[in-house]
């Protein structure tokens, strides 16, 4: 398998965000990637750089608007006298069906849903070169590899069409996706984040030919909140096309597994051609956000299941942060997966 990844992702270095109201350190740092890395690499995968794949591969699940704020907001807030180093919106509009501001402060509100994705000057470099990652990565599984491991970071599952948002940007899975539709008639995207892939779900909400199966912890008092209730199940054409399966907090492996299997039991039913998966480490019961309590070798398990389904894989990382174990999690995902994978 190919760990697909380029440098210039480690740009975004996020300084802060804010958590119940108080200024703390932002999680999503460089090093992540670094850490990453090194277990791909010592897992036996090897190391490919992604093309530029230019707007094509992002516009097909973003819209020109977003597309447009993301690369000039940071240059333009700037300009701004007193303006703070890095975009961080301070007002939000009560709904979004009405008028779209001229200003950049307005802007700012209307495209970041919260203050945990600041916008610096290299974050849109570095988001767009995670997504090439993760178009690379499909590219790479439509030419014939079994399955790609995309090494997307900062991450995107929290990205709608035209809203960040929970450290990201730009939706790496829902461009990976995007990616796969272009041959294959059905694409299925797994989310086994310790949160709900949101901004996947709602990029493919009315849509009948990408099912968003997401397993997480129950969002009803953990982020996102408002997204990732079980009776959220599409709409118009999609109805029946997005599946949410909210756990109890703390969550640990021999419960989860079967929660999974629940989960593949509905992909098999859609019957896809191909499917990604959106991989969150943070998950871990050891992991800083502490919202599920799956163990090292209880991802080498979720590893194997997702493989047994024997169709070609994009992963994509997502979620995971600093601690001892970031790097031996992914290893231990990898060495399930790999050693079950069959096509």
């Amino acid at each position: 398998m190919k760990v697909v990844f380029n440098e210039a992702q480690k740009r975004h270095y996020p300084k802060n965000f804010l958590v119940s109201g108080a200024q703390k350190p932002n999680p999503e740092v460089p090093e992540r990637a670094d850490r990453l890395l090194a277990a791909a690499l010592d897992s036996g995968l090897e190391q490919v750089t992604p093309p530029d794949y230019g707007l094509s591969a992002v516009s097909a699940v973003h819209t020109p608007e977003y597309l447009d704020f993301l690369e000039h907001v940071h240059a333009r807030w700037q300009r701004i006298e007193g303006a703070s180093e890095e975009v961080v919106p301070n007002v939000h509009p009560n709904y979004r069906d009405g008028r779209y501001p001229h200003s950049v402060v307005g802007q700012a509100g209307y495209h970041m849903a919260d203050t945990a994705c600041p916008i610096s000057g290299e974050t849109w470099q570095a988001a767009l070169w995670s997504a090439h990652a993760a178009t690379h990565a499909a590219w790479l599984v439509l030419e014939g590899d079994p399955a790609a491991y995309a090494l997307s970071r900062p991450p995107g599952h929290h990205a709608y069409a035209d809203i960040a948002g929970g450290f990201c940007f730009l939706n790496n899975s829902g461009v990976a996706a995007a990616k796969l539709r272009r041959r294959h008639a059905r694409v299925a995207i797994i989310d086994v984040d310790v949160h709900h892939g949101n901004g996947t779900q709602g990029m493919f909400y009315r849509r009948d030919d990408v099912l968003t199966v997401s397993i997480h912890a129950d969002p009803v008092r953990f982020y996102p909140f408002f997204w990732g209730h079980a009776d959220e199940r599409g709409e118009g054409p999609g109805l029946g096309y997005n599946f949410n399966l909210p756990v109890p907090r703390g969550t640990a492996d021999d419960d989860y597994m079967p929660i999974l299997d629940r989960a593949l039991q509905r992909v098999q039913a859609f019957a896809p051609q191909a499917i990604v998966v959106a991989l969150g480490l943070d998950a871990y019961e050891g992991d800083p956000l502490q919202g599920l309590s799956i163990s090292t070798p209880g991802f080498a398990r979720i590893g194997e299941r997702l493989a047994k389904l024997g169709l070609p894989s994009v992963i994509v990382q997502e979620g995971g942060y600093l601690c001892d174990e970031l790097g031996l999690n992914l290893s231990s995902f990898l060495d399930g997966f790999t050693n079950a994978h069959k096509i």
